[in-house]
């Protein structure tokens, strides 16, 4: 009689929580919103004035993570750093990835984590697996965790799975398979998008066995990556046919873009690229359909719920109004009391023509020592550089 008053006990309380769990609201969090803090590492492996492309091509990454989001704060950038002020640049304090150079990407306001000989394969492995020295900065480390969405971009000269690094070490493919390896032990990483530019690019990632990685390269074993076009005043070519083609992509979508990987990764072509670009997806556990491009080039916007207005009391919101009225039109009679005294201290009767300077000539004076002002600030830069 016990035993059988127990099973039944048993039994309803089985029921009550199966009822219990169908009642409550779910609390999972979708793979599409996993990710709480997008970070970006951009390493350029070369060095010299005819790799210019290759500084070029991370500059122009670096321009356009930026732009969709993501901080400095959260970018680390590894580059020589020894083109814009090299002797042979005829546009001194500059770096441009298009012959038409309307964009300089020196003058983004950059912020090189890594340069000159900082550049090597113990760094940036130290990096990936957290083991800095001590002494260094705050700035020059990759705070990620297990929320953390990770675009590493990588650009030099390789070759079957190998990357070199300034013409002095290679880095392998099983050494980064096992820095990624460390990090998912480590709770370093939700998801990472590696995307390397080099000849044989896509041996760079065939060992990789961590989960949550998306790999994309820009050639197959034994085809060559090419560049895409040089300006002939630089005298050397500017950027690859694969990143530049990737940036076109990135130049015509925003931070609220639904564009998918998918997207990017269909006009991959032989056409436009010159080799065979590879996409890697076995060890991704998400769709490439649904996969957003702003998961991993862009920024994660972090919202604070405020109390709903339905909580409040509405004389407390009708105070709040007041308030809100009251300071505005203590602003505007501000403004309005300066206006007057401007206008007391200017004189009248001052008009265009005569003896004084026309419209036309003054834009053209300002827009004259803008351009003179340009070259000066470019210039400086490398006045600047030890």
């Amino acid at each position: 009689m016990v035993q059988r008053s127990f099973g039944c006990a048993s039994l309803l309380w089985l029921v009550a929580l199966l009822a219990l769990a169908v009642l409550l609201p779910s609390t999972h969090v979708s793979a599409s919103s996993a990710s709480t803090n997008n970070w970006a590492v951009l390493v350029c492996s070369s060095r010299f004035w005819f790799n210019y492309r290759h500084m070029a091509n991370t500059l122009a990454m670096y321009r356009t993570v930026k732009r969709l989001g993501i901080p400095d704060s959260q970018i680390i950038l590894m580059l020589a750093d020894d083109v814009a002020c090299n002797p042979r640049n005829p546009f001194a304090g500059t770096v441009y990835s298009n012959k038409d150079r309307k964009t300089d990407l020196y003058g983004e306001k950059i912020e090189v984590d890594y340069k000159g000989e900082e550049v090597n394969v113990e760094t940036f492995l130290r990096l990936l697996s957290g083991q800095l020295a001590r002494s260094s900065r705050f700035e020059r480390r990759l705070m990620t965790d297990s929320r953390s969405n990770i675009f590493v971009y990588m650009t030099g000269h390789g070759g079957d799975e190998f990357l070199k690094f300034q013409d002095n070490e290679e880095i392998s493919a099983f050494d980064i398979a096992d820095a990624f390896g460390g990090m998912w032990a480590k709770g370093r990483y939700n998801e990472i998008l590696f995307m390397v530019d080099t000849c044989q690019a896509n041996t760079l990632y065939s060992k990789f066995y961590s989960p949550n990685i998306i790999a994309t390269g820009s050639s197959a074993k034994d085809e060559n990556s090419y560049s895409h076009h040089a300006d002939n005043d630089i005298g050397v070519a500017v950027t690859d046919r694969y990143t530049h083609h990737v940036l076109t992509v990135l130049e015509t979508i925003n931070k609220t873009s639904q564009v998918t990987l998918q997207n990017l990764f269909d006009t991959f072509t032989h056409q436009i690229i010159g080799s065979n670009a590879g996409v890697r997806s076995d060890l991704f556990n998400r769709p490439l359909d649904e996969t957003l491009l702003t998961d991993f080039f862009g920024g994660v916007s972090q919202v604070e719920l405020s109390e709903p207005l339905g909580f409040r009391e509405a004389s407390g919101v009708k105070e709040e109004e007041e308030e809100v009225r009251g300071a505005q039109s203590s602003r505007r009679s501000e403004v309005l009391v300066k206006r007057i005294g401007r206008e007391k201290k200017e004189p009248k009767g001052v008009k265009e023509g005569g003896g004084g300077l026309g419209r036309t000539a003054l834009a053209g004076g300002v827009l004259i020592a803008l351009q003179v002002g340009a070259v000066w600030v470019a210039r400086s830069r490398c006045s600047r550089v030890v």
